[in-house]
């Protein structure tokens, strides 16, 4: 599951624990971004800060895990670059699934080797909240027939919760408890983020 997770939620979580169980897989990986291609990178919290809360946030469950492979790189982290370097550091897994939300399936088209990265591993489309349900379907259709492949669909309870709607209530000094694991909160006023 990869996102920037600045910084990670209620609702990533949520999302992540749900297709777990659902699909019954063995563990959900946390990918933070390093320099993702569709973002603006001099707005993004330094990857220490998006690691470690991270780590906060998913310490208690057995089943989660936080890499560093897109931290780690100094240039530009494309996915399909990701998924290999996974695959080549778990020689003894069978199946990969890439988690996305809504938002970035719509967009999955400007991916760097789409066609390729549909391959390596099976996409799961969750719903979040914002997006038009009917909008994903209609572009999972689009990308099953032009791959040749299987997208998962996933309904899950939305969480209205955003990263940038967190960012911003703590700019405005409005609380965030309740939004993502009170250790998140701690640190992030801790290091005085986001202000």
């Amino acid at each position: 599951m990869g996102g920037t997770f600045d910084p990670i939620h209620f609702g990533h979580l949520f999302v992540a624990e749900e297709v777990r169980t659902r699909l019954n897989l063995d563990k959900i990986i946390f990918m933070p971004t390093g320099l993702p291609p569709h973002k603006n990178n001099s707005n993004i919290t330094q990857s220490i800060h998006r690691y470690a809360m991270a780590l906060i946030a998913t310490g208690s469950n057995p089943y989660f895990e936080v890499s560093t492979i897109e931290l780690d790189k100094k240039e530009i982290s494309y996915t399909i670059d990701t998924v290999k370097e996974l695959k080549k550091l778990r020689t003894g897994v069978k199946e990969f699934y890439f988690i996305t939300g809504a938002d970035a399936l719509l967009q999955l088209s400007t991916w760097k080797n789409i066609g390729q990265l549909i391959n390596e591993c099976k996409f799961i489309a969750a719903t979040r909240p914002g997006f038009e349900f009917k909008d994903m379907e209609k572009e999972i259709e689009r990308l099953e027939k032009e791959y040749n492949t299987k997208i998962y669909e996933m309904s899950t309870t939305s969480l209205q919760i955003s990263s940038t709607e967190i960012r911003d209530r703590v700019k405005k000094d409005c609380s965030i408890r309740y939004l993502l694991p009170e250790a998140v909160r701690n640190y992030i006023y801790k290091y005085g983020l986001y202000k």
